[in-house]
């Protein structure tokens, strides 16, 4: 441990783990779960076009696993926009929901919540970025988890402590929060950063993002079935292009990764052979690929 990978990892923390989560949640606080699970779909594609900037990502437009990422990702914010955009008729609402939950419209600022959650979609996708450069200066992904999520806690609480003063704040009950609390630090904090850090070193920043447009999908039909909240069919379409879009990008990028583990374990050629230099050329190439893809 370095003083400038000390840096980075607190960086990261307040990517992942502070900033990010903060601007989320005052998002959520200002608008609905349904805006704010579908406005994050852009995740994906603001992802994609970073790695695309910083060569993370191989794009070959003349090869059909890069057209089917182009069109993976592109069919996948259509479906995100139909979420937003298009509401379409309304199903019948499931009676006998065993949880009641109705916004407070007082509280609703679509204006500052959209900033806010714009801001956080950016922040996020800078995130998964930046764990590739990280992985690669510290692999051990458990470690890493317990230290992005201490000194994002360490973060939040002086974020806390300059903006709100008053001392209910830090009060838990025992009732609905505090289960919140512990599902957020248990499955959210720890098991879901471990999953997407070990995600990321294995197949890369874009693959991880691509599967987040299916909380959209879960968030809509557990809204519907516990919570009472009206489903409409404009989500189940878009929920049905963003499916497509996911797995023609993924399709693509399983394909592409088959075909350069191939040329991996093909045998040099006669040219390659006579001239070290081709080989060592082709050999430099390949392992450059692999890492973009």
């Amino acid at each position: 441990m370095t003083f400038p990978l000390f840096l980075e990892i607190f960086v990261l923390s307040l990517l992942g783990a502070s900033l990010t989560l903060n601007m989320y949640f005052a998002s959520l606080k200002y608008t609905s779960p349904t805006f704010i699970t579908s406005m994050t779909n852009t995740i994906p594609s603001i992802t994609f076009v970073l790695a695309i900037m910083l060569r993370l990502e191989v794009v070959d437009v003349r090869n059909p696993c890069g057209i089917a990422k182009i069109l993976g990702t592109l069919i996948s914010l259509a479906g995100a926009l139909t979420l937003t955009f298009y509401k379409g008729p309304q199903v019948q609402s499931l009676p006998g929901a065993p949880i009641l939950i109705r916004s407070n419209p007082a509280q609703q600022n679509w204006i500052k919540g959209s900033f806010l959650l714009a801001s956080s979609c950016i922040t996020w996708s800078v995130w998964f970025i930046m764990q590739v450069y990280t992985l690669k200066k510290y692999p051990a992904q458990l470690s890493l988890t317990a230290m992005i999520n201490f000194l994002g806690g360490a973060q939040s609480a002086i974020f806390t402590l300059c903006i709100q003063h008053k001392p209910e704040a830090w009060y838990i009950t025992f009732d609905i929060n505090f289960w919140c609390i512990v599902y957020a630090g248990i499955v959210i904090c720890a098991l879901a950063v471990f999953l997407q850090l070990w995600c990321t070193k294995q197949k890369g920043p874009v693959f991880v993002t691509m599967f987040s447009p299916l909380s959209t999908i879960l968030v809509a039909i557990l809204a519907y079935f516990f919570f009472g909240e009206e489903l409409r069919t404009g989500s189940l379409l878009g929920g049905a292009i963003v499916i497509i879009g996911l797995y023609l990008l993924l399709l693509g990028k399983e394909v592409d990764q088959d075909q350069i583990k191939s040329q991996e374990q093909s045998p040099p050629t006669y040219d390659e052979e006579k001239d070290p230099h081709i080989h060592t050329e082709t050999s430099a190439r390949r392992e450059s690929s692999a890492t973009g893809s």
